[in-house]
């Protein structure tokens, strides 16, 4: 860990998020109808808070909080954004467990939520969460300037949509050979739309609540890319190593779907020299900011080291 973030503090403020996330979740996820709503479904309710609470690390809106944080940007603003990012991810695991897609049983823990009820309450669960998502980051309370919620409603829809982690989900598809031959995977390409994406955008989204400077932006913008690659090497690295138990999920599953991966390509030691490499690039990328980017070193070393 970074001499400036220990271990202990690293995990008490990643803890603290989670539960600030919580509940700001909890509450958006409310029974509530809101203006211009007509009625929330209490099925569709039930399925969006089975698959949003309590379960995860919450990393994607630590990091929005984190890095919102080196520019002295207030907590609740940063909280609403990294809900609102959550609420994407979320939306994802869904999808992504269903038949048509890894067909996973097991989520968290816990059965998946096609399996605790059925595909078409998941789907419309995964539906909702992601529109949700849009609700929330354009809410007033982020920012009095409009233009900064603007830009945070553009690069969301950016990092998750065609271009971001659907691209990427459909390009991983086509890797297994779902729609016929199997075709060639730029494995470090799919892994930047996919599951970089939305790390990234926790990253950026701190830079534009912070009204950061092109040099600033571009450093965080920097940092995000390289653990972005490093969580999904970590990742294809756990799903070899680990077990059920410990992930929380299958394990296995990438060579059970044939997925091209970072270990497929590189090899068990290339795959840990590569996340060290990556590592050295974040930190070195939170250079401009000095002991003002120690939370942020740790978040980097926390994705390498993580075993679930």
């Amino acid at each position: 860990m970074s001499t400036g973030a220990s271990t202990k503090d690293f995990a008490a403020r990643l803890d603290q998020t989670a539960d600030d996330t919580e509940a700001v979740l909890t509450k958006v996820l409310g029974d509530g109808v809101l203006p211009d709503e007509i009625a929330r479904p209490k099925r569709l309710m039930d399925a969006m808070r089975y698959s949003s609470l309590g379960g995860g690390k919450r990393l994607r809106p630590f990091l929005v909080v984190e890095s919102a944080a080196v520019f002295g940007v207030h907590r609740e603003p940063a909280l609403l954004v990294g809900a609102a990012l959550e609420c994407i991810h979320c939306y994802s695991l869904i999808h992504d467990d269903l038949p048509a897609m890894d067909n996973s049983d097991l989520r968290r823990g816990r059965p998946t939520l096609h399996k605790a009820t059925d595909d078409a309450t998941a789907i419309l669960a995964g539906d909702a969460l992601l529109t949700l998502a849009f609700d929330i980051v354009t809410r007033d309370e982020i920012h009095s300037d409009a233009n900064v919620r603007l830009l945070l409603t553009r690069a969301l829809a950016r990092c998750a949509g065609l271009g971001g982690m659907v691209g990427g989900q459909m390009l991983d598809l086509a890797g297994e050979g779902r729609f016929g031959d199997k075709e060639p995977v730029d494995v470090a390409r799919v892994q930047q739309m996919k599951t970089g994406a939305l790390l990234r955008y926790g990253v950026i989204a701190g830079a534009l609540l912070g009204q950061a400077t092109p040099k600033e932006y571009k450093a965080l913008d920097d940092y995000g890319r390289a653990l972005g690659e490093a969580f999904q090497i970590a990742d294809d690295l756990l799903d070899v190593e680990a077990d059920a138990a410990t992930l929380g999920k299958p394990a296995g599953a990438d060579a059970a779907l044939n997925k091209t991966t970072f270990v497929t390509q590189l090899g068990v030691d290339g795959a840990k020299k590569r996340v060290a490499d990556l590592i050295a690039t974040a930190d070195a990328s939170l250079s401009i900011f000095g002991n003002k980017g120690d939370v942020l070193r740790a978040a980097a070393r926390f994705v390498a080291e993580r075993k679930n």
